[in-house]
């Protein structure tokens, strides 16, 4: 049993999924074909020979575009770009379509005024015609090659329907016009509002569609596509895809590690956010473990490879990342699973009613109203406007908040959560290192910070940053240093006023005159985060104590939730001991610490399926996206990494976790506002149709009632630009 990936292009809605694995299952040896809509990926489990050439022959056959994964990382990463690139550019033909198409039908909206209060259309027929004739050339063509597909695949989707009515309208007036009746009921401006709005709604669906697969591509760029290969004759640059298991491989500083592997040679520190997501850098020496992305130090460290391309813990992440990004349904799919029934019954009615008219009735010019009038009122005007204005409306309001809401599918997420889970470092946290405490021997703590810093200054640290930060702080004049270096594995040591000055770890105070005083030191500067001893003349002078200090409305932001209903809890890679000291100054009682990527992930899954909770989780690390994207809800702040933020359905755009609660808020609210624009949309239909198909509503006043369908739905979605964040949201 083997596994192919293909992408897939030209898919438009669940239908067009649906197809492609119909068409990928028929192929012989093919035992079962997974389609991702959201990420346009289709994966295949084979049980024979086929070749990857027949798979793709049956998708296009299908009428869709295919094209092969490769296992290299390197070129896969420059396919993704390519694709995203396209994606980009048919994004930006949908708003140009768009934006067209909405100039020429502005002054038929503005006919449309009088025609509803009973006057008739101020502009000249003609003219009427030709502006819709443009829109349809603009628009409606994309829309009639949608629809062409699905019926050629045997299925019916909004496009059949917008299709349709726009073609019907059109054709009657034209029809109309060709007799010389200047005076008939005319639909121009039907065929003309319809496709302008749909359309819009296509440009917020590319748009939201765009970033589903961003969250991976950011993952990809954390692999580096060369490596220092170690042989007999000294180094070599070769592609990282190239690499094997127990190959000796050479990281210089600031480099990131191309492959998971031990550290066979050298000393240095790492920064390990990617897979903790602690903020301090770990030390690395002989027989410790590297991964791939994480970043060197200070030193170049030799490394022998023990894991490559799919198996490392970066390809594990993306693979988690992508499963749980798979199978969730957006709430737009819902129009077009109804528009699959809704076609053929409209058909249906409108074959019937012009049957009836002309057969029974002996009325041909009866039959012909009676049918247009039903097309007319069917057309899914209101429908097409239901879910983009609500949307825009409440997005809009969302981002004036500094909230990003990636697509429909996040109002959808959004519903009846119960546990709120916290990532620990950057987002209950500040995430980078401040001092907490500092003590002198000599009790005089300025003078002993200002020699710290000195050497702490030439450093690129965080603790060292801390340091310099705090003397800026308190504003003490920081002597130069010379002759500042670093001593692997204990801390630094430089020249400042003429004294000799070491920063460092426990080791190196247990190598200084004075070591006997460095547990009393410890003490004075209390429990918790990282320490860090000060020497003077080789003899042990004082200390500093170093901590992530909690967001200051990080205990507000909880309490709302849980006034909300929700149960908080944190999870975090972090040791137990800092993430319980942290969990204890924000009241918080649930906390799991020490996880790993794959733990969290396993945490949020089973909350999810065994606890039967909906789960939001709110994270800012790399190594955060696939709890993010696995949760019912992720949310991510802005200022984390670029996978936490793609993998995450809602963004805050300024970090305070305050428009946490907000964000739900928001998103509750849009919901509600697109359901009642669908009832909206559907009452009117429902009212309409029979009526039409009955003669008691003309196409004239079938137009005129989808067009107040619509008032009343954009009306309703307007009222969401008056929301705000309920409270102050950054303290």
């Amino acid at each position: 049993m083997t596994r192919v990936a293909l992408d897939i292009s030209g898919m438009t809605c669940a239908a067009c999924s649906a197809r492609v694995g119909k068409a990928l299952s028929g192929v012989d040896g093919v035992r079962e074909a997974e389609v991702n809509l959201p990420l346009e990926r289709a994966t295949i489990e084979i049980d024979g020979d086929v070749s990857s050439q027949a798979l793709i022959a049956a998708v296009e056959k299908a009428g869709y575009g295919a094209t092969l994964r490769v296992d290299d990382a390197v070129r896969q990463r420059h396919a993704d770009e390519l694709r995203q690139r396209e994606r980009l550019a048919e994004e930006r033909r949908t708003l140009w379509r768009f934006a067209v198409s909405a100039v020429l039908t502005l002054p038929l909206l503005a006919a449309m005024i009088p025609m509803m209060t009973g006057s008739h259309a101020t502009l000249d027929p003609w003219l009427q015609a030709a502006l819709a004739a443009g829109v349809m050339a603009v628009s409606g063509t994309r829309f009639y090659r949608e629809a062409f597909a699905a019926i050629r695949g045997g299925g019916a989707n909004m496009a059949v329907l917008v299709s349709l009515g726009t073609t019907v309208a059109f054709a009657a007036s034209l029809a109309e016009l060709l007799r010389g009746n200047m005076h008939a009921e005319l639909y121009f401006e039907a065929t003309a509002v319809v496709l302008t709005l749909v359309m819009l709604g296509k440009y917020l669906e590319a748009r939201a569609r765009r970033g589903t697969s961003a969250a991976l591509a950011a993952l990809g760029r954390l692999q580096p596509s060369e490596a220092e290969l170690l042989t007999a004759d000294g180094t070599r640059t070769v592609p990282a895809a190239s690499l094997k298991a127990n190959d000796r491989i050479l990281v210089r500083p600031g480099a990131r590690f191309p492959a998971d592997g031990t550290v066979a040679s050298g000393h240095s520190t790492v920064d390990e956010s990617l897979v903790t997501g602690e903020s301090l850098p770990v030390e690395r020496a002989e027989g410790d473990p590297v991964l791939t992305g994480t970043i060197n130090g200070e030193a170049a460290v030799e490394v022998v490879v023990t894991r490559v391309g799919a198996d490392t813990r970066l390809a594990c992440m993306a693979r988690l990342v992508e499963e749980a990004q798979g199978g969730q349904a957006p709430i737009q799919r819902l129009v077009d699973r109804i528009s699959s029934v809704f076609v053929p019954v409209i058909l249906a009615v409108a074959a019937a009613a012009f049957l009836v008219w002309w057969l029974y009735l002996g009325d041909l010019e009866g039959a012909i109203g009676a049918s247009v009038a039903v097309l007319v009122i069917a057309c899914p005007c209101a429908l097409g406007l239901a879910t983009p204005t609500a949307l825009v409306a409440g997005t809009g309001a969302a981002a004036k908040a500094g909230i990003l809401i990636r697509d429909i599918e996040t109002l959808e997420r959004a519903e009846d959560l119960t546990v709120a889970a916290f990532d620990k470092t950057g987002t209950l946290t500040l995430g980078r290192p401040a001092v907490t405490a500092i003590h002198a021997a000599d009790g005089d703590e300025n003078a002993l910070l200002r020699l710290a810093a000195a050497i702490e200054a030439r450093s690129e640290h965080p603790l060292g940053k801390a340091l310099v930060a705090l003397a800026t702080e308190r504003g003490l004049d920081i002597p130069p240093a010379s002759s500042v270096e670093a001593r692997i594995g204990r801390g630094l040591t430089g020249t400042a006023e003429g004294r000799q000055v070491l920063v460092g770890n426990a080791r190196m105070a247990a190598e200084l005159d004075g070591a006997e005083h460095a547990d009393a030191i410890a003490a004075a500067l209390g429990a918790g985060g990282t320490l860090s001893f000060i020497a003077i003349e080789g003899r042990l002078a004082g200390g500093v104590r170093f901590a992530d200090e909690p967001r200051p409305e990080a205990r507000a932001a909880l309490a709302a939730l849980e006034a909300r209903g929700l149960r908080t809890v944190m999870l975090t890679g972090d040791n137990e001991a800092a993430a319980k000291a942290i969990a204890e100054r924000l009241g918080l009682s649930e906390v799991r610490a020490g996880l790993l990527p794959e733990e969290k992930i396993a945490l949020v899954r089973e909350m999810s399926h065994a606890g039967g909770q909906r789960v939001v989780f709110v994270g800012d690390g790399v190594n955060d996206g696939p709890a993010l994207a696995a949760a019912r809800l992720g949310i991510a702040l802005s200022s984390g990494a670029d996978v936490a933020r793609e993998a995450a359905a809602v963004t805050l755009m300024r970090p305070d976790l305050m428009l946490v609660p907000a964000a739900l808020d928001i998103a509750e609210r849009t919901r509600r506002t697109i359901r009642v624009n669908l009832v909206w949309a559907f009452i009117y239909n429902v009212i309409g149709i029979p009526l039409a198909a009955a003669g008691m509503l003309s196409p004239m006043l079938a137009g005129a009632a989808m067009a107040f369908s619509s008032v009343s739905v954009v009306t309703n979605s307007a009222l969401l630009a008056r929301w705000r964040p309920r409270g102050k949201a950054q303290p």
